[in-house]
């Protein structure tokens, strides 16, 4: 089944999930003459609204039962948080009905002109690169948006009358084990570690399904030269005849490789003799903030947009312009000698240790959900940064735990409490331990739900308490 050549005139669709991709697609195929219904677990009065908004246009919402595939169902399109052992998708797959993601859609009504895909996945910092590259493409001259998991919508941006020239297009391992026939032109993979394994059921197949990404590319796979894994997925991928492998690292690079030389960024991939030449594309200093594992981000991001033709000078452009999103490594204040650093997007191991390599001394406050996650190679890894930690959270335990084998001598507090004030407590705590020059760091490695909505109201909670600790010292 393709996309645009469907008739998709009464073609009967159950959107698996409402919210930021189930409504839209439930609202494209309804505009283009499917018969649709829109299925959701959860019956709440957040879900009766969205319902009740797609019920005015003609779509079907069935609230409180997404385990029944409708009857008569000829294609299941599903929000990508939906897991595979769903008991819909046994349903589908027995009734031999296609299950396609919200991207895999997005993919296939894209019209014949359409904008070229650039596609970035990755354990962390996904959303940072693809807001880069599009910084950079924008600087170009190009006519771009950052789609995906992010920004536009993916449909929006493929099927409305706004002509793009390239899409910088994040995409999760969710979203990518739903999108088999997506090809884009190059694309990313800017690390991998354990995460959201209880979805995907093994770091395996976790890995397989990021590298997806890969699939059909006919420049440029663009790999971290610093984790093997990214290269063995390109290793692994069925390119189009001609598509290159492209590295990038934090040292000097080689041939087809993007690096880091003397504090400036350098491109030895897409240039004439790259054995023995390089191209300057902008100083590390231009990188906001120039933590390495950001640094990290925008040589991925400049990869890509090298890799579309992009000239080093709207590298250099874009990556000035670009500002990150709050909540990743962000400054809040310096309070009495202190700085103050809100991470509160770093809600794995893997984003924390990032975090924890780019400031010392750290005064570490850590917990949450461990989402399955063990911490003993983190806090052993930064254990020397360390002047204290406080900790908060459901999971604060395996912190303290991996603390005690690994950095006994580190003052912990330990939190117990999860009520609104917990956060200021959190804060004035680390302020406790904290000495002029240190770095209070709130870079929690697990996720936010069991106190907070999500990660941005644990990042604004964190912030509040810091202004609050300001004022006083004013």
């Amino acid at each position: 089944m393709g996309g645009r050549e469907v008739n998709w005139h009464g073609k009967r669709v159950t959107v698996a999930g409402l919210g930021v991709s189930g409504i839209p697609a439930a609202r494209v195929l309804h505009g283009l003459g499917a018969v649709v219904t829109v299925v959701n677990e959860v019956d709440d009065e957040r879900a009766r609204a969205q319902g009740a908004e797609l019920a005015q246009l003609g779509v079907t919402v069935r609230l409180g039962d997404g385990a029944t595939l409708p009857e008569g169902t000829e294609l299941v399109v599903t929000a990508p948080g939906w897991r595979p052992d769903k008991p819909l998708f046994a349903a589908a797959e027995a009734a031999g009905v296609e299950i396609w993601g919200d991207v895999e859609l997005a993919w296939r009504l894209r019209k014949p002109d359409s904008a070229t895909w650039l596609a970035v996945t990755g354990t962390n910092g996904k959303t940072t690169t693809v807001r880069m590259l599009a910084s950079i493409l924008e600087a170009a001259g190009l006519r771009t948006a950052a789609v995906g998991n992010i920004g536009v919508s993916l449909l929006d941006a493929v099927t409305g009358d706004e002509p793009y020239d390239v899409l910088a297009v994040e995409l999760s391992s969710y979203q990518l084990h739903w999108a088999p026939s997506v090809r884009a032109h190059s694309a990313a993979v800017l690390n991998l570690a354990p995460d959201h394994l209880d979805w995907h059921g093994s770091m395996a197949a976790y890995a397989a399904d990021k590298g997806r990404v890969y699939e059909g590319n006919t420049v440029a796979c663009v790999y971290n030269a610093a984790d093997p894994a990214t290269e063995e997925l390109v290793r692994a991928a069925d390119v189009e005849e001609g598509c290159r492998a492209i590295g990038f690292t934090l040292g000097t690079p080689g041939p087809s490789q993007l690096g880091v030389v003397d504090g400036i960024l350098v491109d030895r991939a897409f240039v004439e003799n790259r054995r023995e030449h390089a191209q300057e594309l902008a100083q590390v200093s231009d990188v906001e903030p120039p933590a390495p594992h950001n640094v990290a981000n925008a040589l991925a991001a400049a990869a890509l947009a090298r890799a579309f033709g992009v000239p080093a000078k709207a590298v250099r452009d874009g990556l000035r312009a670009f500002r990150p999103d709050p909540h990743r490594i962000e400054r809040v204040a310096e309070v009495a000698g202190v700085t103050y650093i809100d991470d509160s997007k770093a809600t794995n191991t893997h984003a924390a240790q990032a975090s924890l390599t780019a400031y010392d001394p750290i005064v570490w406050i850590a917990g949450g959900l461990a989402k399955g996650a063990s911490f003993d190679e983190l806090v052993g890894a930064a254990a020397g940064r360390l002047r204290g930690v406080v900790l908060l959270g459901a999971d604060r335990a395996l912190i303290k735990e991996a603390l005690t084998r690994h950095a006994p001598e580190v003052p912990v507090v330990d939190l117990d409490r999860t009520d609104t004030g917990a956060m200021s407590a959190a804060v004035r705590e680390a302020a406790r331990l904290a000495e002029p020059g240190d770095t209070v760091l709130m870079a929690p490695a697990c996720a936010s739900m069991d106190m907070f909505v999500n990660y941005n109201k644990r990042g604004e909670a964190f912030a509040d308490a810091v202004h609050a600790l300001a004022a006083e010292h004013a």
